[in-house]
C-alpha cells in the first residue's frame, strides 16, 4: 500500500494523511482521469495566463505570461537587425551579438560564463533580417540576476580590439559552416535576387570584406543609432511576476535613452524583383531549388490566408513515408511520379513584405517536372481549392501554432516578436475567431492576388541544366481556360 501511496498526487496525498480510510488506488486514479477529461478545449484556452505589458517611461515595452513554473525565460528582442545595415556596415548585428558575450565592465568573459553555470541557466543570442534577440532560460528565483546579467551584456560590452580580432575568425567558420548547408546558401540567394539593391537582400553575417574591417567605432554606433528605449521589449515567461519584472526593467533599462542624437533611422523600403539565378554545379548529387512570390508583411490581413495556403501546399521528404494517402496533393504526385527527395513549403514574413514559396530538392533530370506540378498546384489553389482541404489545412495551422507554444522559451519569443511586430499579443481565441473565418473563396481570392500571374524569384543550386526556362516558368503562373 506504501508503495501504492507513493504515485498519489500530493494535495491527494494531505488528504489521506487526514483521513483514517484509505481509499482504493483504482478509484483515485478514476478521480483523476475523470477531472482531466473536464477541461474542455474552450475551457482550456479561456483559462491560458493572460499576457501583462508595461511601458517605462523611455519606451521599454514589459510583457510576461505568468504560469506558475519553477523556471522562467527572460529576453530582450531589438528592432534592429541586418536590414538596418547599409553596405559597407553590412553584418554589424551580427557581429555585436558575438561581442555580447566577451566581457563587459565588470565582468569577463569567463566571469560570465561561470555564474550562467553555477546557475544552471541558458544564456543565447541570435540574429535576423530584423530583430536581435538576448535570451536568458533560468530557475524562477535566479530571475532577477538573469535580467541583470542581460543588462549588463547589452550595456556595458567592452567590445576590446583584442576580442574583436579573435571573433573575426569565428564568424569566418561561421560562414563556411553556413555556405556548407544548402538550404541556407539558396535562400540568402532568393533574398539576393527578390530584393536585389535593398537591404533586405543583404545576408545576416555580411560579405567576408566586410567581417575583416568592422571596427570597434562600428559596433558602437550602431548600438547608439538603433539600442533605444522605444525599440526594445523585455519578455519573460514562465515563472514570472509582472510588477517584480517591471521593477526590474525600471532599474537595469530605465536609463536607456529613448531620443536620438542625430538623424533618426528609418526602415528602409523595399521592393520585389521577379528574377532568377542559377548557380550550376553538375558535381553536386541534388539540385535545390526555390521558387517565391512577393508575401505579404506581419500586420496585413491576408497573412492568415496565405498561412492557410501555406499549409494546403504542406511539407514532405522520402523518410516520412505515407504514400498516396498524404492530404497534399503535391505530396501524392512527389510520391506518385518520383518528383522530388523532400519539399516545404514557405511563408516567410517581414514588417511590410515577405515571400511566399516552396522550396525542393529533387534528381537533376526532375527539377522539370516538379517545377510543373507545384506550379499546377499554385494554380488550383487560386481557383479550384475545396472547402474540406480549407478546413483540415485551418486545423492543422492551429495544432501546429499552439504545439509550438510548448514551454516557457517559444512562449517567450512569441511574446517577444508578437510584442515588435504586431505591437501586442494576439491572444489564442482571437487567433482562432479570425482563422475560423476564413473560407476556400478567402484563400482563392488571396491567391488570386499573391500569386496569380505574378512574376516568382527563382534560385537554383546545383545540377539545375533541366531547371525551366524563366519565361516558360513565368508563363505557367496563370492559367487560360476556355
Amino acid at each position: 500500500m506504501a508503495a501504492s501511496l507513493m504515485k498519489v498526487t500530493g494535495s491527494v496525498a494531505r488528504r489521506l494523511a487526514l483521513s483514517n480510510k484509505a481509499p482504493c488506488v483504482a478509484a483515485l486514479c478514476n478521480k483523476r482521469w475523470k477531472s482531466a477529461k473536464a477541461v474542455s478545449y474552450e475551457q482550456a484556452v479561456l483559462n491560458m495566463p493572460e499576457t501583462k505589458v508595461t511601458t517605462l517611461s523611455n519606451g521599454v515595452r514589459v510583457a510576461t505570461e505568468d504560469s506558475g513554473i519553477i523556471t522562467s525565460t527572460v529576453g530582450l528582442w531589438i528592432d534592429a537587425g541586418s536590414r538596418y545595415e547599409d553596405e559597407k556596415n553590412n553584418g554589424v548585428a551580427h557581429f555585436l551579438e558575438h561581442m555580447a558575450f566577451k566581457g563587459t565592465k565588470k565582468r569577463s568573459q569567463t566571469d560570465l560564463e561561470l555564474e550562467i553555470e553555477n546557475m544552471g541557466a541558458h544564456l543565447n543570442a541570435y540574429t535576423s533580417r530584423e530583430q536581435t534577440v538576448f535570451y536568458a532560460k533560468c530557475f524562477q528565483k535566479d530571475l532577477p540576476k538573469a535580467v541583470e546579467i542581460l543588462s549588463d551584456i547589452t550595456q556595458n560590452s567592452l567590445l576590446g580590439d583584442q576580442e574583436i580580432e579573435r571573433e573575426r575568425g569565428v564568424i569566418l567558420r561561421e560562414m563556411q559552416e553556413i555556405e556548407t548547408n544548402l538550404q541556407e546558401v539558396v535562400f540568402d540567394h532568393l533574398h539576393a535576387i527578390a530584393y536585389q539593391g535593398t537591404s533586405l537582400g543583404q545576408t545576416i553575417l555580411g560579405p567576408t570584406e566586410n567581417i575583416k574591417s568592422i571596427s570597434r567605432n562600428d559596433l558602437v554606433e550602431y548600438v547608439n543609432s538603433h539600442y533605444k528605449g522605444p525599440r526594445i521589449v523585455l519578455a519573460a515567461a514562465g515563472g514570472v511576476n509582472h510588477e517584480e519584472l517591471c521593477e526590474l526593467a525600471e532599474k537595469y533599462f530605465g536609463k536607456m535613452t529613448a531620443g536620438y542624437d542625430g538623424e533618426i533611422p528609418v526602415l528602409p523600403q523595399c521592393r520585389f524583383t521577379g528574377s532568377e539565378l542559377r548557380v550550376r554545379d553538375d558535381l553536386m548529387p541534388l539540385a535545390h531549388v526555390a521558387i517565391a512570390v512577393e508575401g505579404c508583411g506581419w500586420t496585413n490581413p491576408d497573412n492568415l490566408a496565405l498561412m492557410v495556403a501555406n499549409t494546403l501546399i504542406g511539407s514532405w521528404d522520402r523518410s516520412h513515408g505515407g504514400g498516396s494517402n498524404l492530404p497534399s496533393e503535391l505530396a501524392q504526385n512527389a510520391v506518385k511520379y518520383n518528383l522530388a527527395h523532400s519539399f516545404q513549403s514557405f511563408n516567410t514574413c517581414y514588417s511590410d513584405t515577405g515571400l511566399w514559396g516552396i522550396y525542393f530538392v529533387a534528381d537533376r533530370m526532375m527539377v522539370d517536372e516538379m517545377v510543373f506540378n507545384t506550379q499546377q498546384e499554385w494554380m488550383r489553389l487560386c481557383g479550384g481549392v475545396r472547402d474540406s482541404e480549407v478546413e483540415r489545412a485551418k486545423n492543422l495551422l492551429m495544432a501546429n501554432m499552439l504545439l509550438q507554444l510548448d514551454g516557457s522559451t517559444p512562449i517567450c519569443e512569441d511574446i517577444g516578436r508578437q510584442m515588435l511586430c504586431y505591437g501586442r499579443r494576439i491572444p489564442i481565441d482571437e487567433l482562432e475567431i479570425r482563422l475560423n473565418a476564413i473560407t476556400a473563396d478567402t484563400v482563392k481570392e488571396v491567391c488570386m492576388k499573391y500569386i496569380y500571374d505574378k512574376c516568382p524569384s527563382v534560385v537554383g543550386v546545383g545540377p539545375v541544366e533541366a531547371l525551366t526556362d524563366y519565361n516558360r516558368l513565368r508563363s505557367g503562373m496563370y492559367w487560360l481556360r476556355t
